[in-house]
């Protein structure tokens, strides 16, 4: 069937591609691969569509699917649109398939993702996909509710593909799909349920917002209001609200111009700013949930950005007000864990703004809606935003964290503005070129101006005068080769290699002679020109400088060191690539006078051949690769090599350093272009034949590299020049001006690469150097290894050391290797062959004989024939990454379309090439394949370690290439584990075992996901455990085994045993295979009959193979004397069996039960788990009934949306008149489990599971009879409880959930059989204080509890009659190290529980929670027992609620402090429901408000007390009435724990309530830091620093500066004081709401200036630090009034002195005036200092002023004086810059204060 194919291949590539790789154009056989491409594609499809048609998945499907993401890489998407859907709608089938195994489903859906990534080329109209079966699988594997009990085992990996597959179907979703999420996800929406965290997720997720304007009413529109009504009116940052921030940024960046979000913008910013996490103000307490769920920096950004622009400037000028407040946060002298963020956004904010400039001015029309010309971002835009953010960024260059963050922005900033990016940065670079201090600075100037570098070079409109600087840098850059300093000297020669690259290095003085027409930039840089030459001959010297400070002969001679040490080898690939890139770049004539200069310094000089030698010989093949006419030193370096070899030279042990070091050069020079070697193949065929015997090892090595040299040179196709024009600079000046090229990019279409494509000459000679070196040498091995010929190892190695740089050399002209396809290997219906690719190579067949000789014992040799194609894996896979890592550095982000320069264009060519080369080969595994790894194995197992390991990798290398040959590899290595085998070494015991583990990255042998492979090496690895050669004393195999069961437990993913395909898929494949029709209509039926037979026997063995391997692993482990080790690790493989769509066999299932009695606590953890999920297999299903929520309640159906407790909701609640404590009552009853259900919007059809009597004894399947026969055993029963109850790691042990699912498992499926058996247990432990018995029974109740879901009423009222006296014996027994425990049973008991149905727990726990029995410790208990039960049920029980708080409120005034704090956090529960959320309605729970007004009351008389208040209470509750004070501050106490408690966990602070008590901590809040202090005032101030963080509405601003400004007012100056503190942190955490309101900002003002000048010191001085941060944040500025103000108030006069005197001998009030004058000078002290780092323009004036005070009495005196030290320490780095600002008289008078006077004067 292969013509027609052909032909319509043809007729598929008339249709244009959708995108193709360009650089497939630019190779030199570019123009055979369109064919290559349609043949290649021809047999995907065809392919596909046969396993499909078969429906293969395995290994049909999954390989041709890999092939087609090998051809994606090869090709790009070079398919038709037609295709293209097809393709994305197969595999979208494919994905969505519901048993899908885990590994395929990944595998399928990153190639989805890859064929979906480029939304550009398919519209909505191309392409629609549902939504619906992602979300179901989601749900699947994300929420799975298997996987916790270990019958699924999912990879970690999986989330993130799932995500990334929804992110790239989002934008074919279907129109009406935002309707169909909205309903079916906000039922979900309880904001005290988790359930609100995953609906959020899956908005987040799912939402499309790419819709087009005319659809937005069916997108958005739908949500936004709801969506950010909820976001706006939450205060405490619960989890979910940074989900949120994702989905209004990408929405906000998808539909740029047809959202106004001008009102939101305060509270935007407001909230990224407190998301940063900066700290404020003196001894700030920062809620740790601030920290986790801070916003995502990237999706900050991407929000900010896509709100710029627009007519309104609104988010301009907060943007600048953000980076106005944080600027200084960036100075280098701050450090803290917050940095990292700052970083981010100054890093990631400059990219973001170039990505949308790129959008809306450079980037093609798409599909996807175009910002409106309205909301584009205009030039002014820009400029606005490159200011306000170019100051941190210059800031941080010297970060404590590095410049990289910085260099980053400004390279992207440069492409902006680069006329005020550049300038400033070199201001910065000169100093730090100069300074020889401090090496740190230069480092990171020099990173950042690579950064701007093609900014700085190309010029253009902007900034013209740019080139002109790059020789000035240039020439200062060269002192920065210095070898001793290792980080500089690496980045000047980034630095040198940068700029070459972008620029010709050609002499253009003489231009200015001829040509009147130059611009006045083009005439400077004509002359500067001339200075070319004197750059590169003085960074040889430079260089040559380095070479010789790194010889160190003796020492290197000493320590017989091979290799170079790390450091040394980056610095000799910095050199040499740096001086070849300076050569690549130069002119004609600059270049000989280098090559003279080298050649002299090579010749006249003798290096060592370790290190200083290979740096000259690179230096040298630089020179020699640029241009042609260097070879002509050749015939000296002849003379030279060949006149001292006499015989005896031959046999010497050590050779002369001249004949060594010439070698090392010439092998080095020979990397040439191949075409120039042939002229003098004579002398080189002399040469090797002189050296490549030479005894010295060092001597034949450098010979070797020669010839592998003249090999690669002659063979390989590769691009002979990089120059950045195409065709170099030699052209007269007259024609080609240099300076227009100056930065300029490659361009893709006229790259015009010079190839060396091997020529038939070049072919002969390199077969010519195959048969006389090669050839010989072949044929001593062959006789050596027949045993015919004496060598010694030396002689063997050398031999081994020749073929092997044969290989190497000429490994693109050898021929594949022959041999049949192993067959057998996978039973498939559809061919698995490989395709071939072309390489612009054609193979002789001369060398067949060759290469199966070569197969001898030596791992390189055998590796490098199996996989060498002329370039390998690793080194392919470093390039790519390096050649990324230059791309990003110099690319141009801003007009994109592929601007870079020539030279890495052409880089990317020749990858394209190498990528060709790897995957050319394929990955079929034939015979000779098979030998080869058959002797890998037999070396990796062998006696030597060093061998053993190197041979390891080159297997596991060998077993990742070949398709299927691990299958065939498996039961050799199991060889050598099989217990009967008497023959087999320690050492190949542990070969083997390392063959099984596999590297961290490779495959590992011992789980490959294929029951085959499986049930072979699982029971072999056990049952190693008999063999001779195992030792468990061995420390090493021990440590082996461990390795293998923890890699085979992380690594293991659930294998599928269900292959079913659904019956649309055959759809999809028809159009797959459009009109050839493969076969005809009978022969179709045929073959898919022979196919349901063949996948019905497929899956039987499956399953046969499933169930065999777990008899088998059983079998194992019954043998007898078996180690305890191996004994353990086949539990552990039999636990990863287990399943959730098939039972375990009944023999497993008694063998896990018996387990659970084990003796080895190991065995016992791991079979608790597997009974668990066993009972979860055994789960009867219930019937589900939908009910309707309107009737049973009577209520219509609201009509708009709305939250909280509505008519229709209200028969869900806790109502103790109606409880169902009767059988006609409980089945009478509606119980709905799920704790979410009804609070948000209209939810009808919950579906509702109804009780199912069975009356099961009768028919128990046999796996149900197991447990039962067991576990009605009371001896058996009796046992467990003796094990469970013991306990495991003293003091570390907790409630565990294993063991709860275990006992909710047995009751839920076996009803009350079980509980006589328990009963007497339970009692038994009850009346057992110990930790370890209590946490037994709680985990027992716990499971009883949750088992009873479905039991009848008698059943459950006859559990409570026997749990109530349990739980009332047990709650008073309660201890410390239980309680915990207890805590965690009730929740967990009433977890998605309906509250009715609980009515026995409930009741028990609110009997009398504060009976004082027991004394405080049991209250506390108690209550927190209690506040678990009632957390879970959330919403549902107001009663309970309101009867809870009434019990608590008289207790309020509890003197023990342990029930204060868990009263707090039960009353932070209990109002937890009251929320101001939009759209919901007043709760029927407690409300805040009314509770606050209760308790002011009683507070009153301390509200109105004016003395301190001290807490003089006796801890006791003494008998008696005390007076309403004392009983006050008790209450204020606990008042203070609910306020703390309730900070980091309700979702909206009760704003209006909690500020009448403000002023009441004013007052307790002590003042200095000290931990002395008593409980009330720390608390107090632990409050106060929790509230100044809260998040404000713009509305509580005004009430809060009313309460701030009533304080002022009084009397104690404690609470002025710590108003002043409050404010910092208020104002800052608030700051773009404060900003939004100016009578807010004027009151602010008002009360800071007006605390200035207060009577008490302390407040004074403080105002000052508030009013300098004010400041400082920009959120007042210095303007003329408050200066003017200052400035009056300095001119006070003074009492006089003797008056002074007077006064300060009787008392110590300073004068009003004095007080006034102090305030003055605090007002000048607190401008100067609010800017630490930078001297603004009306700074002199005001240090003057200041000055004038120096002498003026005390306290003025002391602020004048730290003023000024801390002006001195803040600016004493950039002095040289600050001094700029002062007149010279002013510069004396400081010199005068700040020069401290001499101690003797």
């Amino acid at each position: 069937d292969s013509l027609p194919m052909r032909a319509a291949g043809g007729a598929d590539m008339a249709r244009p591609p959708q995108k193709e790789i360009v650089y497939n154009k630019l190779l030199p056989y570019g123009e055979r691969l369109d064919a290559e491409a349609a043949r290649f594609l021809a047999h995907i499809k065809g392919n596909l569509a046969r396993a499909v048609q078969l429906q293969e998945l395995w290994p049909g499907g999954l390989f041709w699917t890999r092939k087609l993401s090998t051809y994606i890489r090869l090709y790009g998407r070079k398919f038709s649109r037609e295709d293209h859907v097809l393709f994305i709608k197969l595999l979208y089938e494919l994905v969505t398939i519901p048993k899908l195994e885990i590994s395929m489903m990944q595998g399928f859906a990153r190639l989805l993702i890859n064929l979906l990534k480029k939304k550009e080329l398919l519209s909505r109209d191309d392409l629609e996909l549902p939504w619906k079966p992602l979300y179901e699988m989601l749900e699947r594997i994300l929420y799975s509710k298997t996987e916790h009990l270990g019958l699924n085992w999912f990879p970690n990996s999986v989330e993130s593909v799932l995500k990334t597959l929804v992110k790239s179907c989002r934008p074919y979703f279907p129109e009406d799909a935002t309707a169909e999420m909205l309903d079916e996800w906000r039922p979900l929406m309880c904001p005290f349920d988790v359930t609100m965290q995953k609906a959020i997720t899956y908005f987040e997720l799912f939402l499309p917002t790419t819709l087009p304007p005319e659809l937005h009413h069916k997108g958005f529109k739908l949500w936004f209001d709801e969506f950010i009504g909820l976001w706006v009116s939450v205060q405490n940052l619960p989890q979910w609200e940074g989900h949120l921030v994702n989905l209004f940024a990408r929405l906000a960046t998808d539909n740029i111009g047809y959202i106004d979000w001008d009102p939101y913008v305060p509270k935007i910013f407001t909230r990224i700013l407190r998301s940063l996490n900066l700290p404020v103000g003196s001894n700030q307490v920062v809620v740790p949930r601030f920290l986790t769920n801070a916003y995502d920096v990237g999706h900050a950004v991407m929000w900010i950005t896509a709100m710029m622009g627009g007519p309104s400037k609104l988010v301009q000028k907060h943007l600048s007000g953000l980076f106005n407040s944080i600027a200084s946060f960036y100075h280098p002298s701050n450090n803290g864990r917050w940095l990292n963020k700052l970083m981010k956004l100054l890093q990631r904010l400059p990219s973001s703004v170039v990505r949308r400039l790129h959008r809306e001015r450079y980037k093609k029309m798409t599909w996807l809606t175009p910002v409106p010309e309205s909301h584009k971002l205009t030039d002014q835009d820009v400029t606005d935003f490159v200011e306000c953010i170019i100051q941190p960024v210059l800031l941080a260059m010297f970060s404590k964290t590095g410049s990289l963050e910085a260099a980053q922005a400004l390279q992207n900033l440069a492409l902006m503005r680069p006329e005020l990016v550049i300038p400033p940065v070199l201001e910065k670079t000169y100093p730090a070129l100069e300074t020889l201090t401090e090496p740190h600075q230069l480092t990171a100037t020099l990173s950042c101006v690579i950064g701007v570098a093609r900014s700085l070079v190309s010029g253009g409109k902007w900034f013209p005068e740019g080139p002109t600087h790059m020789l000035p840098l240039l020439m200062r850059a060269l002192p920065g080769v210095d070898p001793n300093d290792f980080s500089k000297c690496m980045i000047t020669f980034q630095f040198i290699a940068t700029f070459s690259t972008l620029v010709p290095l050609v002499d253009c003085s003489s231009v200015l002679q001829e040509r009147d027409d130059l611009s006045e930039v083009e005439r400077e840089l004509c002359s500067a020109s001339a200075e070319f030459e004197d750059f590169v001959l003085q960074f040889m010297d430079r260089c040559f400088g380095l070479i010789e400070s790194s010889t160190l002969e003796q020492t290197r001679e000493e320590t017989e060191t091979e290799k170079m040490t790390h450091l040394e080898s980056l610095v000799e690939l910095g050199l040499s690539s740096t001086f070849s890139t300076i050569l690549t770049q130069c002119s004609k004539d600059i270049f000989k006078v280098a090559l003279e200069k080298v050649f002299n310094f090579a010749v006249s000089n003798i290096f060592e051949t370790r290190v200083a030698g290979r740096m000259v010989a690179d230096m040298c093949r630089a020179a020699v690769k640029v241009r042609e006419n260097a070879l002509n030193f050749i015939p000296s370096l002849h003379c030279l090599s060949l006149v001292p070899l006499d015989d005896d030279v031959l046999h010497d042990e050590e050779l002369d350093k001249e004949l060594l070091w010439n070698l090392q050069l010439l092998s080095e020079i020979t990397r040439v272009d191949g075409k120039k070697l042939l002229l003098y193949r004579e002398q080189f065929g002399k040469i090797l034949q002189r050296t490549l015997h030479l005894t010295c090892k060092q001597g034949y090595i450098l010979s070797c590299n020669l010839l592998h040299h003249l090999l690669r040179s002659a063979t390989l196709i590769y691009p002979t020049e990089y120059c950045s024009v195409p065709g170099g600079f030699d052209k007269p000046l007259s024609e080609y001006f240099p300076i227009k090229d100056w930065g300029k990019p490659g361009d893709l279409w006229n790259l015009d690469i010079q190839w060396h494509v091997p020529s038939s000459e070049e072919i002969n000679f390199a077969f010519y150097l195959l048969d006389t070196f090669l050839q010989p040498e072949l044929t001593r091995l062959e006789l050596y290894a027949l045993g015919e010929l004496e060598m010694s190892r030396d002689d063997v190695q050398q031999c081994l050391a020749i073929v092997h740089n044969c290989l190497i050399g000429s490994g693109n002209i050898l021929p594949p290797l022959k041999g049949e396809r192993v067959p057998h290997l996978v039973p498939s219906l559809v061919s698995l062959e490989e395709t071939k690719l072309y390489t612009g190579v054609e193979y002789d067949n001369l060398f067949c004989k060759i290469i199966t000789v070569v197969l001898f014992l030596f791992p390189q040799i055998i590796s490098d024939v199996l996989q060498f194609q002329g370039s390998h894996k690793h080194e392919f896979d470093s390039r790519w990454k390096s050649f990324n890592l230059v791309k990003k550095s110099m690319e141009n982000r801003l007009q994109g379309k592929k601007q870079h320069i020539r030279a890495l264009l052409i880089d990317r060519v020749m990858l394209q090439h190498e990528l060709r080369t790897l995957t050319m080969e394929g990955c079929e595994y034939k015979t000779s394949h098979q030998e080869m790894i058959r002797d890998l194995l037999c070396l990796s197992t062998s006696s030597y370690g060093q061998v053993r390991s190197k041979a390891q990798q080159a297997f596991f290398t060998a077993l990742g290439t070949y398709n299927f040959c691990c299958r065939d590899i498996i039961p050799l290595v199991l060889e050598f584990l099989r217990p009967d085998r008497q023959d087999v070494t320690q050492k190949q015991f542990k070969g083997a075992l390392y063959c099984l583990l596999g590297n961290h990255s490779g495959v590992c042998l011992a789980n490959l996901h294929d029951w085959d492979c499986i049930a072979q090496t699982w029971p072999a690895i056990v049952s190693s455990g008999l063999s001779k050669a195992m030792s468990l004393e061995k420390p090493s195999i021990v440590r082996l085994f461990d390795d293998l069961a923890e890699k085979i437990h992380r690594q293991y993913e659930t294998i599928g045993l269900d292959f079913a395909v659904s019956d649309q898929f055959l759809g999809v494949q028809t159009c797959l295979c459009g009109q050839r029709n493969l076969h005809s209509a009978d022969s179709k039926a045929e073959t898919l009959k022979t196919f349901k037979f063949k996948s019905q026997i497929f899956a039987l063995s499956v399953n046969r193979n499933y169930e065999n391997l777990v008899n088998m692993l059983l079998d194992c482990v019954e043998q007898r004397n078996l180690p305890w080790k191996f004994e353990h690790i086949s539990i552990g493989f039999l636990s990863l069996l287990l399943r959730d769509d098939r039972t375990l066999p009944a023999r497993a299932i008694k063998f896990f039960v018996q387990c659970l009695n084990h003796d080895a606590i190991v065995v016992r953890k791991v079979a608790i788990s597997a009974v668990a999920g066993i009972l979860k297999q055994l789960k009867r299903t219930h019937k589900k009934v939908p009910i309707c929520p309107y009737e049973i309640s009577g209520s219509p159906k609201p009509s708009s949306i709305q939250a909280g407790d509505r008519p229709d909701n209200q028969w869900l609640h806790y109502n103790s008149q109606s409880l169902p404590k009767t059988k006609e009552a409980w089945e009478s009853c509606c119980f709905v489990e799920k704790t979410h259900w009804g609070y948000y919007t209209c939810w009808e059809g919950q579906q509702e599971n109804p009780v199912l009597i069975f009356s099961f004894l009768f028919f128990l399947l046999q796996a149900e009879q197991i447990i039962y026969d067991h576990f009605s055993d009371p001896k058996f029963v009796e046992q467990l409880i003796k094990f469970l109850s013991l306990e495991d790691r003293k003091g570390k042990d907790k409630f565990n959930p294993r063991r709860f699912c275990l006992f909710k498992g047995l009751f839920r499926n076996f009803d009350d059989a079980f509980l006589p058996v328990l009963q007497p247990h339970l009692e038994q432990l009850v009346a057992d204080s110990h930790e370890s018995t209590q946490r037994c029974l709680a985990e027992i109740i716990a499971g009883l509890i949750r088992g009873s879901k479905h039991w009848t009423f008698e059943k459950v009222e006859k559990l409570w009659k026997l749990l109530c006296p349990l739980l009332r014996t047990a709650l008073s027994n309660i201890t410390v190290e239980t309680y915990n425990d207890w805590g965690t049973c009730i929740a967990t008991s009433c977890e998605s529980r309906d509250p009715r149905k609980l009515h026995w727990l409930f009741e028990l726990l609110l009997e009398s929670p504060l009976s004082g029995e027991g004394g405080s410790f049991v209250d506390a208990c108690r209550l927190y027992v209690l506040q678990g039960g009632l957390a879970q049920q959330e919403w549902r029980v107001p009663e309970l609620l309101h009867r809870l708080l009434k019990y608590l409120e008289p207790k309020l005034t509890q003197v023990y402090k342990n029930v204060r704090e868990r009263i707090g956090s039960v009353l932070t529960y209990i109002f937890m429901i009251d929320v101001s959320l939009p759209n919901t309605a007043a709760t029927k729970s407690p409300r805040v408000h009314e509770f606050t007004t209760r308790i002011l009351e009683n507070l009153k008389p301390l509200m109105e007390a004016d003395e301190e208040i001290q807490n003089h209470v006796m801890e006791e509750n003494g008998v008696g009435e005390q007076d309403e004070r004392t009983q006050g501050i008790k209450l204020l106490k606990t008042i203070l724990k609910w306020l703390m408690a309730s900070a980091g966990r309700s979702f909206s602070t009760a704003v209006t309530e909690q500020l009448q008590l403000l002023p009441l901590f004013f007052k307790i809040a002590p003042v200095e830091n000290d931990n002395s202090y008593d409980e009330l005032k720390r608390d107090a101030k632990m409050c106060l620093s929790l509230m100044s963080q809260g998040l404000l509405y713009p509305q509580q601003v005004p009430l809060v500066l009313q309460v701030l400004k009533q304080t002022a007012r009084s009397n104690s100056w404690h609470a002025r004081y710590t108003i002043l503190t409050y404010l910092q942190t208020m104002v800052f955490y608030n700051l773009f709401i404060f900003l939004n309101n100016s009578e807010a900002v004027n009151d602010i003002r008002w009360l800071v200036i007006k605390l200035l000048e207060d009577e008490q010191l302390e407040v004074r001085e403080m105002a000052a630090t508030t009013l300098s941060g004010l400041l400082q944040c920009n959120f007042l500025t210095m303007d003329g009034p408050m200066q003017t103000h200052f400035e009056q108030l300095c001119k006070m006069r003074l009492p006089k002195k003797r008056k002074r005197d007077l006064a300060s001998m009787g008392d110590t009030i300073p004068s009003g005036d004095l007080v006034k004058r102090h305030a003055g000078v605090l007002g000048l002290s607190a401008c100067i200092l609010s800017s630490p780092y930078d001297v603004p323009t009306w700074m002199p004036q005001l240090l003057m002023d200041l000055s004038a005070h120096l002498n003026d009495p005390q306290p003025i005196e002391m602020t004048v004086k730290k003023t000024l030290s801390n002006f001195r320490r803040t600016h004493h780095d950039n002095w040289q810059e600050h001094k700029q600002q002062f007149t010279d008289d002013q510069l004396l008078v400081l010199t005068d204060l700040l020069v401290s006077p001499c101690y003797y004067a």
